[in-house]
């Protein structure tokens, strides 16, 4: 038992109930902040079984004064940065909501450390989107950003206000530039889950077809449960750094659809149809990450496959979705 206490934004996000449940099991005490004037997201706590083991405290990350209070009552010794508005097709439409909250509201939670908790090791939650137009055939460390949307943009200011506060007042403070990364807990919102949603109601005769934009754009994807145990790996380190968390491995989103429908024995050309509604302003075409250092350095290397996340998504939908239908039956 460690016996340490973690604080935690966006603990009802996708990240934020697998790396809680792996700090419950390593026996931290794990404190989630909670803004209430969001909706009741903790269906994701308890599917993993752990809603009644957080302790949650009210905050928001645009309010600096709560965050300040949720420091000192939580007394972390680690603080994990995981919330944000994390669609990038919102983005467009909420430029400055996303400014606020991905990337200014990194400056609050680094500032109330700085000031009231120094001795805490802090987390920022960074993306491969900053990476956008890409610079380099596989992304790294080293890699030049690019970002391609407001969302990528916001980001790289919390990235780099994180070095910033490492570098000038010696916080340790780590930043994980993380790939894209799925789960059963996916947002319906995002594309991979948007399709195993789709494929699953398809199989059950509640839907005729599946309905995207650019099919042909590349990503590293890879599974959430494994790369929460990443960002704990890099608060256990002498020195804070910024770590590339990916699988090195690309796929389009055709082939992932194809996956998908495969895996319920579907032909995907019998139901996907191309809608331009669904094309980004600016598209990101192809993402890759090196997580070398992270091998290296973390000793971390990804252990579940596209396959296999893509096929446990399609499985946690088809329970969804005949649970579903089973209610709509005996209502």
């Amino acid at each position: 038992m460690s016996g340490k206490s973690a604080l935690i934004t966006g603990i009802t996000g996708q990240d934020g109930p697998y790396l809680a449940k792996l700090l419950l099991d390593k026996g931290y005490r794990v404190h989630g902040l909670i803004a209430r004037r969001a909706s009741d997201n903790q269906w994701r706590l308890r599917e993993l079984g752990i809603a009644g083991e957080i302790k949650f405290i009210d905050g928001d990350l645009t309010d600096a004064s709560s965050l300040i209070r949720a420091v000192n009552l939580a007394k972390p010794d680690e603080f994990y940065n995981l919330a944000a508005q994390s669609f990038v097709a919102a983005s467009w439409d909420q430029p400055l909501l996303t400014a606020t909250v991905n990337g200014l509201a990194v400056t609050h939670c680094l500032e109330a450390l700085r000031q009231f908790s120094p001795h805490t090791r802090f987390y920022q939650a960074s993306t491969s989107e900053m990476f956008g137009l890409i610079q380099a055939e596989r992304q790294d460390e080293k890699t030049p950003f690019y970002p391609r949307s407001p969302y990528g943009v916001a980001k790289l200011y919390g990235h780099w206000i994180t070095v910033n506060y490492r570098e000038s007042f010696g916080l340790h403070a780590s930043s994980g530039i993380l790939f894209n990364h799925e789960s059963p807990l996916r947002g319906i919102e995002f594309v991979t889950r948007k399709v195993t949603d789709a494929v699953a109601r398809i199989k059950l005769g509640s839907q005729r077809e599946l309905r995207l934009g650019n099919i042909d754009a590349k990503r590293d994807w890879g599974f959430a449960g494994d790369y929460v145990e990443a960002m704990w790996l890099m608060l256990q380190q002498d020195q804070a750094d910024d770590y590339v968390i990916a699988t090195g491995v690309t796929t389009t989103v055709r082939d992932m659809c194809r996956i998908a429908f495969r895996h319920v024995d579907l032909e995907m050309d019998d139901y996907l149809v191309i809608d331009p509604k669904f094309f980004r302003p600016a598209e990101v075409e192809v993402l890759l990450g090196n997580p070398a250092k992270a091998r290296a350095k973390l000793g971390w290397a990804p252990k579940t496959s596209l396959e296999q996340l893509i096929g446990a998504m399609v499985d946690a939908d088809l329970r969804r979705v005949a649970a579903e239908l089973q209610a709509r039956v005996t209502a």
